[in-house]
């Protein structure tokens, strides 16, 4: 895409004003998208993006510029409007630009441009009548999309570094949506990795499709959810959303520094369980927020955050760290080209522990079984989160009962991890696009089963837990 001697070039010009680091991102990325509704394939839409990012850091302050034109003259350009916003002297450019190795390596089996598009377009239609199939009548509406992107990108630095990637990512959805008289219920199921084609060899898509259905289809008959403070066992399959949410974005360095994390000033202080250790790992195999490098040219690493409930350490990207004169634990990542890298989760979990999951619901008396999770909200700055339960069963006696729809879970990150009481010896993963200050990357986060002493859940019927742990209904 661009040699070294001009990104030597350009790294020159981005610092002729002073600066204390510079850095460009050049990117090509191409992305097939197809999707199918009623049946039919009502969109395909490939396309190749291209361009750079230039960046200089001054002190506290950012300067950051764009470009699609990878032209001499169009980064030349580009780096003269970020070099007149640096301030004092240049300080130690290097421009020898040498290699940087990564910790880790990933392979793509079955690279999704060597797939025809009529193959991709067959498998989202195999999904969609396999949805269909399983819900028979009572299947309203199915929605399957398929997408991946093959994604090459160089980074150089005025640390002399010099990183050449390519990230290669597939997913695929199916939502199936079931009726029953007034009774109108949604079933989602996802699969993602960084991988090409190959993602299909374990997630067959009339697997995906018959699952999202069935859980459309099951949640018609489901009784309302009772409302009250119960204790809430979180399966493993529910995947990490609420460790991501209420607890991962206030371990990114950026909010902790800006005053917008619950968990600033508490490093080295007691936050969690000591059952629970929180960690983001980008070198998870066949993981959808895995990566070698970051945006930056970091290595991928694992990073314990929250260890036995000690807050031992934050999410860094090179500004961040920088502030705390610290070095990066690769967590700087960007949408695109378009956009300056940030402190951003990969790979997310709360690490499994000893216990038989069954041995878990076995020993909760009464309470609510939480399989899937749906959407939510969490509000950094104090950890409070509110979250849809996607499916949900009450348990009775040790035993998993009848299944529920309409439940809400209401609580605190910190609060509810401190409440941690048993951790599973399995781990389910998650997949997603991952929001923040108006940028999207794709992101895991995973967590074994856990039993909560207390939370609040949200329902269509009130109730109440007794002191014998019996929940009944106001």
């Amino acid at each position: 895409m661009v040699d070294k001697v001009l990104l030597k070039e350009v790294l020159d010009a981005a610092t002729a004003s002073g600066g204390d680091f510079a850095d460009i991102f050049v990117e090509e990325k191409s992305t097939t998208w197809i999707g199918c509704e009623a049946g039919k394939i009502e969109r395909v839409q490939s396309g190749v993006d291209a361009g750079a990012g230039i960046r200089v850091i001054s002190g506290d302050a950012t300067a950051y510029a764009y470009t699609n034109d990878l032209s001499s003259q169009g980064l030349r350009e580009a780096a003269k409007v970020v070099s007149h916003a640096a301030i004092g002297g240049k300080s130690g450019v290097n421009l020898d630009l040498t290699g940087v190795k990564p910790l880790v390596d990933f392979n793509f089996l079955e690279r999704p441009e060597h797939v025809s598009t009529e193959k991709k377009a067959d498998l989202v239609q195999t999904a969609d009548r396999a949805a269909r199939a399983a819900g028979g009548d009572q299947i309203k509406q199915v929605i399957v999309s398929y997408g991946d992107a093959v994604q090459k990108v160089i980074i150089a630095n005025s640390d002399g570094n010099y990183v050449e990637d390519e990230r290669i990512r597939t997913r695929f959805m199916v939502q199936a949506v079931a009726a029953s008289g007034a009774v109108i219920q949604t079933g989602y199921e996802a699969v993602g990795s960084l991988c090409g084609f190959e993602l299909f060899n374990n997630n067959p898509p009339e697997q995906v499709a018959e699952e999202a259905a069935r859980r459309a289809v099951q949640m018609l008959s489901a009784s309302p959810a009772p409302a009250g403070r119960m204790p809430v066992v979180m399966a493993g399959e529910a995947g990490g959303t609420m460790v991501h949410e209420a607890c991962g974005h206030g371990l990114e360095a950026d909010l902790v520094q800006k005053g917008l994390s619950v968990y600033g000033g508490k490093k080295g202080q007691i936050v969690a369980s000591n059952e629970v250790t929180v960690i983001d790992d980008a070198t998870l195999p066949d993981r959808y927020g895995s990566y070698r490098f970051d945006d930056e040219g970091v290595p991928a690493r694992e990073v314990v955050l929250i260890k036995e409930g000690e807050l031992v350490n934050f999410m860094y990207d090179r500004l961040s760290a920088s502030k705390e004169k610290m070095v990066s634990n690769g967590h700087g990542r960007r949408e695109s080209y378009q956009h300056k890298p940030i402190p951003r989760m990969g790979n997310t979990y709360i690490a499994p522990g000893k216990i038989d999951p069954e041995k878990i619901i076995r020993e909760t008396r009464e309470g609510l079984l939480v399989k899937k999770m749906g959407g939510g909200q969490v509000n950094t700055t104090t950890g409070d989160f509110v979250f849809d339960v996607a499916e949900g069963y009450l348990i009775k006696d040790g035993e998993i009962g009848p299944l529920v729809r309409g439940a809400t879970l209401t609580g605190n990150g910190p609060q509810v991890l401190s409440i941690v009481e048993m951790v599973g010896s399995d781990l389910g993963f998650t997949i997603g696009t991952c929001g923040k200050e108006g940028q999207g990357v794709p992101v895991s986060d995973a967590q074994p089963t856990m039993a909560i002493k207390e939370m609040i859940v949200g329902g269509t019927s009130q109730a109440a837990v007794s002191p014998n742990g019996k929940i009944r209904r106001l």
